[in-house]
């Protein structure tokens, strides 16, 4: 049977250093062996440890093919010391005394087989260590034959017989110890084993338990850094935990130090943890709404070490609490606007029309005739106020079909180019892509709306600037149109007061914008607005693309 898995490895290493630790120890005891002989016994000891050398290297390279060809570690650890036994005996019947320093080598084999065999096989090696050691003792003493007195101790076989016992029981309670230690060095192998499987599910079952957890989760450390980023936090922001792990959390959460000084307070006062909200953006720069609470980590002994958000995008939440305000404003406005149109358009017309017959009877004066257009013309605008003011309360029903959105954006722009909307030192740029891309929309009023932000775009650069359009189907079956201008850019506070009725940023009637967020919402869209004071303007349109 092969070994394999984790013990396998460790046991094929530790077979790996026995070859080459048996190599070196052969070369040590020959280099040592050679140095302690006598002059005149030199050139016998470098022949026997030139013999031990080429044994021990002939057998370190027959291990090492075994090695390679056969992945039966504990099969190889019983041939290798079967063999270590072997040589250590030869050796001490080599040296031709009883008292040989060769024989310390064999408690070095019950050791080793003890690591490698466990406590049963480091009993039967030291067994067969005390066999092999005493029928070499008894070989060169020739006690069961004819006894050479100068091969026993102190020329007495009861003496030697005592040193070779001596030296087996000493075997024995070597393999014993050994045995013993090994089989507790096999409990704490299991101990470990089944505490590091045991921590390694705990982990697994924590990393499966943040991964589901639907709400966002990041731990910072207490200098605010994040450490860990869940799942959902990726899903929500955008950004993946490897680009985001060791930046400060405020990119996300606006105003953190504060709110964590804020949370602890609340936690040693024994109040709830407060909530908070903050803006973010996407990592493609779309604007969030977060909410979000604050707890310490602490470890068991109570030691705060870092902070754990849990957050929410609320922005459809807040998207349909806002709608919801815009509705109750509509409906008032709904409410007014038809007496609104006859109590001011009819007055209105009945005045420019007289106007207009004063100024044909009358004698070409010119400051008058200045007074007149002045007259003239803010009726104008006043009609255009009333006209825009009853476009966004009694929005037309919509009429969809499938359109071509790239094409109504190109005719757009072919109709704004030549419009005195744009001056000389105003371009525009389309990207368009060019295969057509089809949303289900009523023609007329995406118009309207092309129309009216590129036009607010224009008007935001006075001083001249490039207004680039662009159009491309991103991957939730959604087509996207974003218009950036480079112009003189919006605080937050104007951002979020944008698509508010009579709200205007450029000095128009402020309800071409509020007229565009809801025609966006009726063809169900979303627009979002990113904008920084002096940087420009982007805003941007999603809109489902037709079937």
């Amino acid at each position: 049977m092969e070994d394999t898995g984790e013990w396998g490895r460790t046991a094929g290493s530790k077979l790996g250093w026995l070859i080459a630790g048996r190599l070196v120890t052969a070369l040590l005891l020959s280099v040592v062996g050679t140095l302690w002989t006598s002059a005149g016994e030199a050139s016998q000891s470098i022949n026997k440890s030139l013999g031990l050398l080429t044994i021990v290297a002939c057998l370190t390279i027959l291990y090492a093919l075994i090695f390679r060809l056969s992945r039966n570690i504990l099969a190889q650890a019983r041939f290798q010391l079967a063999i270590d036994v072997l040589l250590v005996t030869w050796l001490v019947l080599n040296s031709n005394v009883i008292q040989s320093p060769y024989i310390a080598l064999y408690i070095l084999i019950i050791a080793i087989s003890s690591l490698f065999l466990g406590p049963r096989e480091a009993i039967v090696t030291s067994v067969g260590c005390t066999v092999a050691f005493t029928a070499c003792s008894l070989q060169i003493t020739g006690i069961l034959g004819q006894t050479d007195p100068t091969r026993l101790i102190a020329g007495s076989i009861s003496q030697t017989i005592q040193w070779i016992g001596l030296f087996d029981i000493a075997f024995l309670v070597v393999g014993l110890l050994s045995a013993r230690l090994a089989e507790r060095q096999s409990r704490s192998d299991v101990r470990l084993a089944a505490a590091t499987q045991s921590l390694a599910n705990l982990r697994a079952l924590h990393e499966r338990i943040v991964a589901s957890i639907r709400s966002g989760l990041v731990t910072t450390d207490l200098d605010g850094r994040i450490f860990t980023f869940n799942v959902a936090a990726e899903e929500i922001t955008g950004y993946e935990e490897e680009t985001i792990r060791g930046k400060d959390a405020s990119i996300l959460f606006s105003e953190l130090r504060e709110h964590i000084a804020e949370t602890l307070r609340a936690l040693e006062n024994g109040d709830r943890s407060p909530r908070f909200e903050a803006n973010c953006s996407t990592s493609e720069g779309m604007r969030l709404r977060l909410g979000y609470s604050i707890s310490p980590l602490s470890t068991e002994a109570g030691v705060t070490t870092g902070m754990v958000i849990t957050f929410q995008d609320l922005t459809q939440v807040r998207s349909l609490e806002e709608t919801s305000r815009r509705q109750d404003r509509l409906a008032a406005i709904g409410r007014m606007a038809a007496s609104i149109a006859h109590e001011i358009r009819n007055p209105l017309a009945a005045m420019r029309g007289s106007i207009q017959m004063l100024r044909s009877e009358m004698k070409s004066d010119p400051s008058q005739t200045e007074l007149m257009e002045i007259i003239l013309r803010e009726s104008d605008r006043l009609n255009q106020i009333i006209t825009d003011f009853l476009s966004y309360a009694r929005p037309r029903s919509l009429t969809p079909a499938r359109v071509d959105v790239g094409d109504l954006l190109h005719q757009t722009f072919a109709l704004m180019r030549h419009s005195p909307e744009i001056g000389a030192n105003q371009s525009i740029v389309e990207e368009l892509p060019a295969a057509p891309i089809f949303a289900q929309a009523d023609e007329g009023q995406l118009k309207q709306v092309f129309w009216n932000l590129a036009r607010n775009a224009l008007q935001a650069m006075p001083q001249g600037g490039t207004l680039l359009a662009t159009l491309a189907k991103n991957s939730d079956n959604r087509l996207r149109i974003a218009f950036a201008d480079t112009g003189r850019g919006m605080s937050p506070e104007q951002v979020d007061q944008l698509f508010e009725p009579f709200s205007s940023t450029t000095g128009g009637t402020g309800l071409g914008l509020s007229i565009v967020y809801q025609i966006i919402r009726d063809h169900g869209g979303t627009i979002n607005v990113r904008s920084l004071v002096g940087q420009g303007t982007t805003i941007t349109v999603e809109l489902p693309v037709a079937n």
